[in-house]
């Protein structure tokens, strides 16, 4: 009797059923061994794009959401909608980001735009040089090239 002829045990169907099942209906399992970077990633991954969603919705100071959104509204409401809180300005989120190196940058990220130590934007790291925000006052979100070295990056954990 080979390896192909012998019929899958009981609890090895079962698993794989569950497996199926979980990722039919969005679920998740714990992995051992997968990093918190992973999840991380996941959680930025959605927040980019629920912002990418929001595209062209109004600008409105205080706003945050779902239908109009100033710069910290925005990454505020994109994280919570991937399962993450955020403090509501983007200085308190930038505070509460693990801060790295641009060249360690990765989609998902927030972009912190500064003047000396006041930061006064944010946005979130699309790739390739570009941001997903809500830029001002009579504009709308929209995805914008980075046109500043005046920037630190956070990783939201």
């Amino acid at each position: 009797m080979t390896a192909l002829n012998r019929v899958p045990s009981l609890m090895a169907r079962a698993g794989t059923a569950s497996a199926l099942t979980l990722a039919a209906v969005g679920g998740s399992i714990a992995v051992p061994g997968l990093s918190a970077d992973a999840s991380a990633a996941t959680i930025a991954s959605k927040a980019l794009q629920v912002a990418a969603s929001k595209k062209g919705a109004p600008y409105s100071w205080g706003a945050t959401g779902p239908r109009r959104f100033d710069c910290s509204g925005l990454t505020l409401y994109s994280f919570k909608k991937a399962g993450k809180k955020l403090p509501r300005t983007a200085a308190q989120q930038y505070n509460k980001t693990h801060h790295i190196s641009a060249s360690h940058r990765k989609a998902g990220d927030l972009v912190f735009f500064h003047s000396g130590s006041n930061v006064y934007h944010v946005g979130i790291y699309a790739g390739h040089g570009k941001i997903w925000h809500a830029p001002k006052t009579g504009d709308v979100v929209r995805l914008q090239k980075i046109w500043t070295r005046s920037v630190w990056y956070g990783r939201v954990s």
